[in-house]
């Protein structure tokens, strides 16, 4: 999958749960990628869906993350970030390796998917709209939680912070 699809599919997941993680989200969106150019340049080539792409090494950070060690879910967010990433290429043909000890390649769905093909673009904006749907639906009324993105207008107006004018300039706006 592209980068963008990457970015889109953990950036709008993670929102869902606590959008001020999405930069690490983001971060680690990208990681098996770019890990692979930091062991590029540390003298370990790798190549593109190998080492960095293990499914079983992402599962396994977030884990951990979970259950054992995470600061303010700084690290969860990276795993899951991650692990998105590598579920994402499992659509495509190429698929990803599960484990470090198989040979065989893994993928979701038949892995029916071409790198930047519209399929690809397809599935990666249909999660995004899905977690817009949710963020909208299971919206706390009332002010409580933190959408920054989601801007509830007609709660603000009711709670006095807008005035009627700012409020009706905003309100059809959802983003």
């Amino acid at each position: 999958m592209k980068w963008i699809n990457h970015l889109a599919i953990a950036g709008a997941t993670t929102a869902l749960v606590s959008p001020a993680l999405v930069p690490v989200a983001l971060l680690g969106a990208t990681a098996p990628d770019w890990l692979e150019w930091v062991l590029d340049k540390l003298g370990n080539r790798v190549r593109h869906r190998t080492l960095t792409h293990i499914m079983l090494y992402w599962i396994a950070g977030l884990v951990f993350a979970l259950v054992l060690w995470d600061f303010h879910g700084i690290l969860a967010a990276f795993a899951w970030g991650g692990l998105s990433h590598v579920l994402a290429d499992s659509f495509t043909v190429t698929g990803v390796p599960f484990s470090p000890l198989s040979d065989r390649r893994f993928h979701l769905f038949g892995g029916r998917l071409r790198t930047g093909d519209s399929g690809e673009y397809m599935v990666a904006w249909g999660i995004v709209g899905v977690c817009v749907v949710l963020a909208m639906l299971f919206k706390p009324h009332g002010g409580a939680g933190w959408y920054p993105f989601f801007p509830d207008w007609g709660g603000m107006y009711q709670d006095g912070v807008v005035d009627a004018k700012e409020w009706k300039d905003n309100r059809l706006k959802f983003f």
